[in-house]
């Protein structure tokens, strides 16, 4: 018997008056997979999260997360995920204890189970040491551990991370790549949004998004095996989208490809 996805988009669509934000998007994503939607700015990669999300309602289509429906069962989907959105969403004024306290408390961990998961977040995002310290105090990699830490806090099943290292340094983001590792090891399912091939590359299969419509999807080495003038996964984007991917040198392109070939391990 064949296991319910853990994400299933089925023709979403969302429009805004007569603007198709997206207009056509199928995929699913299964179980301990890490699926990357890859597109440039404006492709609709965060619309179709945050219909997944349940933050935004799709005007065309259906999906699914565990099995429950977006529109139909929108609070049993956001108690089966976790998610880091592109901007961040601490409240700076507050300690990083603090800041887990409350979401532990929104998302109704019991009363004798908190300060033990929130003990267990800081030593997770490796920030002890900085708990009682206010968020506007810290780094850019060290808000983003923070913040992903606090997506687990409730044992989601599906991660959801849209553009998480945008705008870090080299080494927030190699710090925040090493506790995506730990994820992939324990099987978590993580869908991200992302426009940074060295990271679509590092993750099982990719779906690459354009004007709102899915125009490839697969494995990044048989994307790249499907195009015969490819060499990576760059040039089967922009022969598809006419865009050009934009590397940065954040997180070193070895580093990314080490991680995809070695299933989640990254290499030293």
């Amino acid at each position: 018997m064949t296991a319910t996805p853990a994400i299933d988009a089925r023709s979403l669509g969302r429009r805004y008056g007569d603007v198709a934000a997206v207009a056509d998007v199928s995929f699913t994503v299964g179980r301990g997979e890490f699926f990357a939607l890859l597109g440039p700015n404006g492709a609709g990669k965060t619309t179709t999260v945050h219909m997944l999300t349940t933050l935004v309602v799709p005007t065309t289509g259906r999906a699914s997360v565990m099995g429950h429906d977006v529109v139909a069962a929108p609070a049993e989907v956001r108690n089966t995920l976790g998610m880091v959105f592109q901007e961040p969403a601490l409240d700076d004024r507050l300690t990083a204890r603090e800041n887990l306290e409350i979401h532990a408390v929104l998302y109704g961990v019991p009363r004798r189970e908190r300060a033990q998961r929130v003990v267990r977040a800081l030593e997770w995002a490796t920030l002890t040491e900085a708990a009682g310290r206010r968020v506007r105090t810290f780094s850019g990699g060290m808000k983003r551990r923070l913040e992903l830490a606090r997506a687990l806090m409730h044992d989601p099943s599906v991660l959801f991370l849209d553009e998480p290292t945008l705008g870090l340094d080299p080494q927030g983001r190699r710090h925040l790549w090493e506790r995506l590792e730990a994820l992939r090891r324990e099987g978590m399912t993580v869908l991200m949004t992302t426009h940074y091939l060295h990271e679509a590359e590092a993750c099982d299969r990719v779906a690459i998004i354009d004007d709102g419509r899915v125009v490839a999807l697969g494995k990044p080495a048989d994307l790249v095996a499907e195009h015969p003038d490819a060499t990576d996964l760059e040039d089967v984007f922009i022969a598809l989208t006419g865009h050009q991917l934009r590397d940065e040198e954040a997180t070193p392109r070895a580093l990314m490809k080490g991680f995809a070939k070695r299933g989640g391990e990254l290499t030293r």
